[in-house]
This record gives C-alpha cells, structure tokens and sequence, in this order.
C-alpha cells in the first residue's frame, strides 16, 4: 500500500517486465528532510570502473551499505559493504513495507549536477539472483530516468520526483537497459537509493 500517494501503481514497461512506480512515498517536508541526513551521513567515495583496460574515476559518487559486509562487483570494480545508517535502515523498513520485498544492501548515487548520468546498463549480476527485485528511491533534483528494450529498442522515459519510489522486478533486467541521460538544466544534486538483495 502507498502510505502517502493514493494514486494508483503504474508499471511503466509495456510488456517483458515490470517497473512500478509508486510516486511519492513521503511528503515534501520528509524527503527534504532525508536529502540533508544521505548528504552528510553517508561514505561517498567517487564511483570507479575498469572499461577496456583503462581505471576511470568518475565524478558522480556512490556508497554500499548492508546487513553484512556483502562484496558487490559492478564495472570490474568490487566493493564492501558498510554497516545500515539509522536513516538507511529507516528507509530500508519503509521500503520493504510498501513493495512487499526483503532487501539487504543498498548501492547509493550521489549525482551534484544534470551533468552527471548514468549510461544504459542493466543491473543482472549474478549476486543480485535471478529477476530478483530492486527498488529505487529518489531524493533531490528530479530527474529523468529512461527504460530501453533490448530487442525491439523501444524506450519508456518518466521524470522520477523526489521522495519517490520506483520497484524494477520480475524480467526486467533481462530485457531492459536503464538509464539517467545527462542533463544541462538540473544544477542541484539528486541522491538515488537502489535497494537489492544479495544472494550468497
């Protein structure tokens, strides 16, 4: 159930998926209020990969928190998971009530500007199990966040509002690329919460 939104769920995949989007999950006031607590609270390091042999360091900055010290490899980079936040946690039972999905770590995104993105990529690891779900929760600058089909090429595109909650599940990730395109207009920072579940 949507504790703040009455609006109905929408899948916003048109077939081979589901990614439902719940709205806002909290108000105005309490997102705000979660923005400035992830900002000062949280570990940020600057997000690392090895593509084609080279060691980029990119500009957007990331954090992984857990039950345990789960290791997570994405981009040929591994990381250790750091211990929930008392906000983290908060927002991990907020989650998992309104989804009606267990979750025990949680990759986090620091995006300052428009500028930083993300490219299209989908989240299949296979420590993430199979069609397992993901959950994401956004606070900050709204963004636009976009789906494309990896076969027909067909995209799906919506503005994700602060305080909102996205669940990519079932098999999205298998026919689904996601992305958050760049943009020159959005000159505040945004910080993006994906909450997984690992399979040891």
């Amino acid at each position: 159930m949507d504790l703040f939104n009455a609006e109905p769920i929408v899948n916003l995949l048109p077939f081979d998926g589901d990614a439902d989007y719940y709205g806002k999950i909290m108000s105005d006031k309490e997102a705000r209020h979660y923005l400035n607590q992830l900002l000062y609270t949280i570990e940020w390091k600057n997000d690392e990969a090895v593509i084609f042999g080279r060691h980029i360091v990119t500009k957007r900055k990331v954090a992984w928190y857990g039950d345990r010290d789960f290791s997570y490899t994405y981009s040929n980079i591994t990381k250790q998971a750091l211990s929930w936040t008392p906000e983290l946690f908060e927002l991990k039972k907020l989650t998992e009530k309104i989804s009606g999905s267990i979750y025990n770590s949680c990759l986090l995104n620091l995006y300052h500007t428009g500028e930083e993105g993300m490219a299209w990529h989908s989240d299949d690891e296979k420590t993430l199990g199979f069609n397992s779900a993901i959950a994401s929760l956004s606070f900050g600058a709204e963004r636009k966040f976009s789906f494309k089909h990896k076969e027909t090429k067909e995209t799906v595109s919506i503005i994700l509002e602060q305080g909102s909650l996205l669940v990519m599940k079932g098999s999205t990730q298998t026919n689904w690329l996601h992305r958050l395109p760049p943009t020159t207009k959005v000159k505040s920072p945004r910080v993006n919460l994906t909450f997984r579940l690992i399979v040891i």
